[in-house]
């Protein structure tokens, strides 16, 4: 065990959500002790964290012996189920006012919860019991306990953190005020096999963080993004602040769901499989399979937020829907900025009857503001847009938000006077020679909507960190919008920025299926030399053409980006933070763990080009590889797979 006197030196810096020392925490142990009568020493020495130094392959080992020889001894693993009389929040505020140094021993409740932080002496055990929705203190005592002292150490020297337990105990609060759960029984009702880490030296401080302040992620006991990533679920045990972040994302659906249902929308479900790959980049943003019956269809993910389906429905008659669904982007290779390197993606997107695009930035602002008020209670969150060693900015969602328009815009900030006709080689040319001005890099084909976005994110999107309305969008980015009514050229289109991020997207749909074929089709004289198959996915779709036939009402279509959403509130520079199973690069497969001493055949991962399976020896320094192919080349295991078979 590490020296009590050094663990000062473990702890994380101080602040808000951050870790207290582990000192504060055995001397807090040790108080309650002294407070239920016990007699304990001072010396840091006697109280020791089990196992800690114990190889983790060995310790998997140990627990599977000792669980084989308990049920060999007849005892029953793993039970049903256990009866709780509440939630660990529940006691809480049921018992929260108690006097210091109360106890309630006619009391009986039923708590189930993970052992984290087991800690022992010789003559009491503490643990903290964490449940879903908080924690609390776990005191044991022989003298508490329903069977004799020797069953009392023996059942705990048998229970391990990481353990589900079911307490059985009554309410009692310490001479400080903090209450705890003085534990009369216990049931083991699963068994974490693997060694959890050593979070005693790093307790956390639990309920500080809420939605708009600022994280540290780096401060994580486990803290590895590749780990924490591939295995969520050690993530949501081990750094209880992860929960709240996704319960944080549940609210922010939650809000957009109800608030659209308060103004009579209705919620649908539309094919995720499609046959025409609408969305970003057409069939190359799409991810392809095949409808494998008599027919053999080829289909397609749906990629993108023009969902034809929920204008078909406005047409129908169902003036107001909206859709909380994925969307599945094959094409963010081309992204390799951490906000959007996930292949699956949640939007919202909604159609209303009789709106146009001035109604939809008022409803913007409207569900925007509302729900950063609702979740901090302020209009202000504070973001870490330069990383988590730099000082945070904070981000106003105070309304009105700004509007800007688009091209007058880039003209002021970039000093550019560009030909009106958008569609003119003109125009084009001049948007490639600003480009090349500014060392600006476009890849080809640099086709004048390119050009132009790629200026509009350098000099604009730039400048847009609190909440900014970007309006008048030219006809030939927005082939969907409707043409603007005074401003030729341009659309009755917004995009919304958040700290550089597009997070809403919104026009006036264009219902007019004579112009709106029109659009396509001069897009696609624009863009010949990439081939647009965005324009092309759409004129192919006859059943969307025929809809707009029967009548399009005048509406407003609108999309918002849960993830980039969720990412501001809870101060995620990683997109992968807000989504529970990211997309991770495969990794090479290990069959179940294995006992000592067995050969382990670790095979490529699933989109390997070598298809060659390693061997590996569980534990050996090196090992040789089959005697196959008569190769005696050693294979060293190297740390992460080596991490990999420990699972520690």
């Amino acid at each position: 065990m590490a020296d009590p006197e050094s663990f000062e030196n473990h702890g994380v810096r101080k602040g808000k959500n951050l870790y207290e020392s582990s000192t504060r925490y055995l001397e807090l142990s040790m108080s309650r002790a002294e407070d239920t009568g016990t007699s304990y020493t001072r010396n840091l020495r006697d109280w020791s964290p089990e196992d800690e130094d114990m190889d983790p392959s060995k310790y998997f080992e140990k627990r599977l012996r000792t669980l084989e020889a308990d049920h060999k001894a007849g005892k029953k693993l793993y039970p049903r189920g256990f009866s709780v009389s509440m939630s660990i929040p529940e006691f809480l505020n049921k018992y929260g006012s108690l006097k210091a140094d109360e106890r309630m021993e006619d009391a009986k409740e039923y708590l189930a919860g993970r052992v984290m932080n087991k800690l022992t002496s010789s003559n009491m055990i503490t643990y903290d019991l964490v449940g879903f929705d908080g924690q609390i203190q776990v005191m044991a005592f022989p003298k508490f306990f329903d069977e004799n002292a020797t069953t009392f150490f023996k059942l705990h020297s048998d229970l391990k953190n990481g353990d589900y337990i079911g307490v059985i105990g009554f309410p009692g609060k310490s001479r400080i005020g903090e209450l705890s759960v003085i534990q009369k029984k216990f049931v083991n009702l699963s068994y974490c096999l693997h060694k959890m880490p050593p979070t005693h030296y790093k307790v956390k401080t639990t309920g500080d963080w809420t939605p708009g302040n600022g994280r540290y992620p780096d401060a994580y006991i486990l803290n590895d993004e590749e780990t924490r990533f591939r295995r969520r679920f050690l993530d949501l045990t081990i750094n209880s602040e992860i929960k709240d972040i996704f319960k944080t994302r549940t609210k922010v659906v939650s809000y957009i769901r109800q608030f659209l249902e308060i103004l009579g929308f209705l919620e649908a479900e539309t094919p995720t499989l499609t046959m025409f790959p609408g969305g970003r980049g057409g069939k190359r943003g799409a991810f392809v399979t095949r409808y494998h019956d008599d027919r053999n269809l080829k289909m397609f993910m749906r990629n993108g937020h023009e969902n034809v389906y929920l204008k078909q429905l406005v047409v129908g008659g169902i003036e107001s829907v909206f859709e909380i669904g994925k969307q599945f982007i094959n094409n963010e290779g081309e992204i390799d900025d951490l906000m959007h390197n996930n292949p699956e993606v949640t939007t919202c997107e909604f159609y209303m009857g009789f709106a146009s695009y001035k109604d939809l930035m008022e409803l913007t602002e409207q569900i925007l503001s509302g729900m950063v008020m609702e979740l901090t209670g302020g209009y202000t969150v504070t973001y870490h847009a330069d990383g988590y060693h730099n000082p945070p900015i904070e981000i106003d969602f105070t309304p009105p938000f700004r509007r800007i328009s688009m091209i007058k815009e880039l003209e002021k900030i970039a000093d550019l006077r560009i030909p009106k006709d958008l569609e003119s080689e003109e125009a084009r040319q001049y948007l490639a020679d600003a480009c090349t001005k500014f060392h600006i890099n476009c890849s080809p084909p640099q086709t004048t909507p390119r050009l132009l976005h790629k200026l509009v994110e350098h000099f604009v999107e730039e400048k847009c960190v609190n909440p900014t309305f970007i309006i008048d969008h030219p006809e030939i980015t927005s082939p969907l919008a409707k043409a603007h009514e005074s401003k030729q050229g341009l659309t009755e289109r917004f995009t919304l920025f958040i700290n550089k991020l597009e997070v809403v997207n919104g026009y006036t749909v264009e219902n007019d299926p004579v112009v709106q074929r029109q659009r396509f089709s001069d897009q696609l004289k624009v863009d010949t030399t990439s081939g647009n198959e965005e324009a092309m996915a759409f004129l192919e779709d006859e059943t969307f053409w025929m809809a707009l036939d029967y009548g399009l009402p005048p509406t407003g279509g609108w999309v918002l980006g849960i993830d980039k959403l969720t990412m501001l509130l809870t101060d995620s520079l990683n997109i992968k933070e807000v989504i529970l199973f990211p997309a991770m690069k495969p990794q090479p497969h290990v069959k179940p763990p294995p006992i000592k001493g067995e050969k382990i055949l670790v095979t490529g991962g699933v989109n390997d080009d070598d298809n060659d399976n390693d061997w590996f020896l569980l534990q050996s320094p090196n090992t040789t590889q089959p005697d196959d192919d008569d190769d005696d080349d050693e294979y060293h295991l190297n740390a992460k797979l080596k991490d990999e078979l420990n699972l520690n």
